[in-house]
């Protein structure tokens, strides 16, 4: 096969392929409630506003206002993927990073235009962010939204026998929000406090250590939040089998694994 003819096919591929996601995206958007994608969204937003305010700060720990929502992001992310599988789930995440950098990049064109109504320093500080945050906040949650589905998925697969039972769901969405929310804050810890902070904050830094223990101790935390509050993400998911929600996306899905088989 020539360089041309191969370039050709990939091209027809590449294009076939964006064709289907399209397509599978739509249908998916379609199916999953607008109360889930809304709460999802509003929460990931929250969260970066949020976040400008520490609540809790010593060598050990770090919690900022972030985390009196971030588990409405998770457990979100955990009912999605246990009923409509982890591809569905990380593509809402994408969705609500995507809306979340729209929103911020409005906020920020609001917050550089001047005003002469009244002394806006504090909501223009607020509102106008820090691209470096931003940047290693998106990275973070994407990050971690992806290692939070697959755990979820791939631990919930493991009780065969009752994969729908209370234990199921608890043990697959403890352990991947752990796990999630660790890696969200560590990797987020690493971007801002090691690479950007010592640049544009005059030196200030956060070692390793530290990055790592206040990960450790927020990831705690946050599950705390998760824990009590899974039981409504389990009745949740128990009345979207009970009137078969989301029928089109699965029946669309396995009728495409089938093809492919």
């Amino acid at each position: 096969m020539s360089i041309k003819a191969a370039k050709s096919n990939f091209l027809e591929s590449f294009k076939t392929w964006i064709v289907k996601e399209k397509e599978e995206t739509v249908i998916l958007l379609r199916s999953i409630p607008a109360t889930v994608v809304s709460l999802f969204v509003v929460s990931v937003i929250c969260m970066n506003l949020l976040a400008n305010k520490t609540l809790v700060q010593t060598y050990w720990i770090a919690l900022d206002g972030g985390i009196l929502i971030s588990w409405l992001s998770f457990m979100c992310m955990d009912i999605i993927t246990k009923y409509f599988g982890p591809k569905a789930s990380n593509k809402i995440a994408i969705l609500a990073s995507a809306i979340n950098l729209l929103t911020c990049m409005i906020f920020y064109i609001v917050s550089i235009i001047p005003s002469q109504a009244d002394d806006y320093t504090a909501f223009n500080e607020i509102f106008g962010g820090t691209w470096f945050i931003l940047l290693g906040s998106t990275i973070a949650f994407l990050t971690s939204a992806v290692i939070n589905n697959f755990l979820n998925w791939t631990i919930g697969k493991a009780f065969y026998h009752h994969p729908d039972g209370k234990l199921a769901y608890a043990a697959s969405t403890y352990i991947s929000t752990f796990a999630g929310q660790f890696m969200d804050n560590f990797i987020f810890s690493i971007i801002v406090f090691v690479f950007f902070a010592p640049i544009f904050w005059d030196g200030f830094h956060w070692t390793i250590l530290q990055c790592a223990t206040c990960a450790l101790t927020g990831a705690v935390a946050e599950l705390i939040m998760e824990i009590l509050f899974s039981p409504f993400g389990y009745r949740i998911l128990m009345q979207w089998k009970e009137h078969n929600v989301g029928e089109e996306y699965l029946i669309y899905m396995e009728d495409n694994l089938e093809d492919d088989m």
